[in-house]
């Protein structure tokens, strides 16, 4: 067998190669995007504008508390929420103290921070218990066992001025000042 019959043959048996598609265009970035975007999830500090407490037991499920923003809340460098604005709460379970050593328990759940006219909606519970009075109710058993029905708890309260965790439960997009 010759030399150019060997070449033929082997081209003849070859496999064909497929070809290359060329690759897609990629698009080029040229700037970041600037979206003004104050981001759900965001946290809000608030502090209590006045005192609760399950001491006289005058506090009710769905009672309204006041807050107030405690520190400005900004993107980049514009203020979105400012220091001072009011914000409301809501007392979601109440629990007075007791007979038995039974302790008080408060808990709640921010509602919302009014800015000028508008009401932006927050996310998050905050709570307080008061301490149990087990150890009185078992030191008194042991004495006079009908003297545990007298013992009781202590009441939960949340002073003004306390700090309460809060954040934003949507997004907020910002108009860019010109």
């Amino acid at each position: 067998m010759t030399i150019l019959a060997i070449i033929a043959a082997v081209q003849a048996a070859a496999v064909p190669v497929p070809a290359i598609a060329p690759a897609a265009p990629v698009a080029a970035i040229i700037a970041p995007a600037t979206e003004s975007v104050l981001r759900a999830g965001t946290p809000v500090p608030l502090t209590m504008s006045e005192s609760i407490t399950t001491n006289g037991k005058k506090l009710r499920i769905g009672q309204r508390v006041r807050l107030a923003v405690a520190s400005d809340v900004q993107l980049g460098s514009a203020v979105v929420i400012p220091a001072g604005s009011m914000a409301e709460a809501e007392i979601t379970d109440v629990r007075n103290k007791g007979m038995w050593g039974k302790s008080g328990r408060i808990e709640a759940r921010a509602l919302n921070v009014r800015v000028g006219e508008r009401l932006i909606r927050l996310s998050g519970t905050f709570d307080d218990k008061g301490v149990t009075g087990t150890a009185g109710v078992v030191a008194a058993i042991a004495l006079v066992p009908v003297a545990g029905f007298f013992v009781t708890g202590t009441s939960a309260s949340i002073p003004a001025g306390s700090g309460v965790k809060a954040f934003l439960d949507e997004d907020l997009r910002i108009a860019a000042a010109r």
